[in-house]
């Protein structure tokens, strides 16, 4: 599946399964898209940050009664950044991952690689979907169409995160090309 993929948009959808990992997650959401595509936001004259989105998304997650691994591991003494600078530099290298779908089981798509094995929820999958659907099968999948997959199911929580930053969703698709026109 990544064969269509740019380096850009490849390198973002990796850095979305380490920052899934970093969570502590067990599979790919699509609020973890939208975190990797903010490190390299490919709509001008947006400010939505990684760190904006970051707390949006811990902010949830405490919500939910879900402390994250970074908390956890911070209160016995462990620092995630300086564990992630011993790592092995593979571990980020976007040519050592795969994203593929089961013959098995179609619908599912999973993103393995040195770091691990992450099975795409049904939204993120979804957002990989579009991307490679919204400009024909013969052209390159970029960040922008990235973020025409997260776009495109206005019930997911990217967009909920976007709304909650005070993002105009509508405006932001017909800025990308993403809305028809009205009939």
């Amino acid at each position: 599946m990544f064969a269509r993929f740019t380096p850009e948009a490849r390198r973002t959808t990796v850095r979305a399964g380490l920052l899934a990992l970093d969570h502590g997650r067990t599979t790919l959401d699509e609020d973890m898209f939208l975190l990797a595509l903010a490190k390299s936001w490919p709509v001008t004259g947006l400010t939505v940050t990684p760190e904006t989105v970051g707390a949006e998304i811990r902010n949830r997650e405490t919500a939910r009664g879900l402390a994250g691994d970074r908390a956890l591991l911070a209160a016995i003494g462990v620092d995630l950044d300086e564990v992630r600078r011993r790592l092995p530099p593979r571990r980020e290298d976007p040519l050592a991952w795969r994203l593929t779908r089961s013959r098995l089981r179609p619908l599912n798509v999973t993103l393995s690689g040195p770091a691990g094995d992450l099975l795409l929820t049904a939204r993120a999958r979804k957002v990989v979907e579009v991307a490679l659907h919204t400009r024909g099968t013969d052209s390159e999948v970029g960040g922008e169409e990235l973020l025409k997959g997260l776009l495109a199911d206005g019930s997911n929580a990217s967009v909920s995160i976007l709304r909650g930053l005070g993002v105009d969703v509508r405006g932001l698709a017909a800025s990308i090309g993403f809305l028809r026109a009205s009939a």
